[in-house]
């Protein structure tokens, strides 16, 4: 089993001073948009037989973060969304449960009560979320609540400001803040929100970056902007977490999230994962989907596969 990211790793001392660190990420190898774009596209064209494809299905449910994060959530939204995660299908116990649930950080103990004996997950997203626009003391008690509360998994926004600025090491600083109130009780999710990032090469810096602050998962989005993940975005980051491997031993997993709504989209993605880092990043411990809506069309292609027909509308439930 892989080293999990909380360890030592031997790129330790390039985080040692905001020099060291600048230039560790500027030495990253510069991205080929139109390679990466013309890669994503070519893999994004596989055919799936019918076998696979049932596969395919039911690995990719239970990799969603099943995910409600509205201003107008309530503990019964709550609550139905923990019911559907830890049986998606009602009507058909052979369906796996979904990764995790995906709330904000007072809707966790309404969701570890929803989930509580069934081995899903509670993500709650912190650190100011979407934005980030918050004193990192304040960023910290956000965490600090959520984990207290009984959240598994946190979900943290990186400071896009100082990355952007160019204070890399402000932004590895506040992960690592986050990371030790984590512990061992949370794993980390770090959100780069990938379409203000504006350039291939900065995704990849700030993949880098997120991993040797000890990130367990880098992740695309938040799911609040125009541009959310990508074929092309997520395969950079795989490409990041399989060298990352490669250089200390340390598995770090990805998450896509926003815009992923069809089977089509998460089949394409699991051939990504497959091409890219390889079979150990197979499984809801390394790659995950941030998703609402595809956790429906995920249920309707399974049903569509077990009897020959799509079932009518009633068939799922509307989130």
């Amino acid at each position: 089993m892989p080293t999990t990211a909380s360890a030592a790793h031997p790129l330790t001392d390039v985080t040692a001073s905001d020099s060291t660190l600048r230039r560790f990420l500027h030495g990253l190898p510069g991205v080929d948009a139109v390679g990466l774009e013309a890669r994503a596209a070519s893999l994004g064209t596989r055919s799936i037989k019918t076998t696979a494809k049932a596969y395919a299905i039911d690995l990719a449910i239970s990799m969603v973060d099943l995910t409600t994060l509205e201003g107008a959530d309530t503990p019964g939204k709550v609550r139905a969304l923990g019911a559907k995660a830890v049986r998606p299908d009602p009507t058909d116990r052979t369906t796996p449960a979904t990764a995790a649930v995906c709330v904000y950080p007072d809707m966790v103990p309404v969701a570890k009560e929803a989930v509580a004996g069934s081995g899903v997950k509670v993500a709650s997203v912190a650190t100011a979320f979407p934005a980030g626009r918050a004193a990192l003391d304040v960023k910290l008690a956000d965490v600090r609540d959520a984990v207290a509360a009984g959240a598994d998994e946190v979900d943290m926004v990186i400071d896009r400001g100082a990355f952007l600025s160019g204070r890399y090491l402000k932004v590895y600083d506040e992960i690592v803040a986050v990371r030790e109130v984590c512990g061992t009780a949370a794993r980390l999710k770090v959100i780069f929100e990938t379409g203000e990032l504006s350039t291939y090469d900065n995704i990849r810096r700030a993949s880098w970056l997120g991993m040797l602050a000890g990130a367990d998962f880098i992740k695309t989005s938040t799911g609040k902007v125009a541009v959310n993940a990508t074929p092309a975005n997520t395969l950079l980051m795989l490409e990041a977490v399989r060298d990352f491997r490669a250089q200390t031993g340390i598995q770090v997993g990805v998450k896509p999230a926003g815009g992923i709504r069809t089977s089509k989209d998460a089949i394409k993605f699991l051939v990504l994962v497959n091409e890219t880092a390889g079979e150990d990043w197979l499984d809801n411990h390394w790659f995950r989907f941030g998703a609402s809506s595809l956790l429906n069309d995920l249920l309707m292609q399974r049903q569509k596969l077990a009897t020959g027909r799509y079932s009518g509308p009633d068939y799922v439930t509307v989130d």
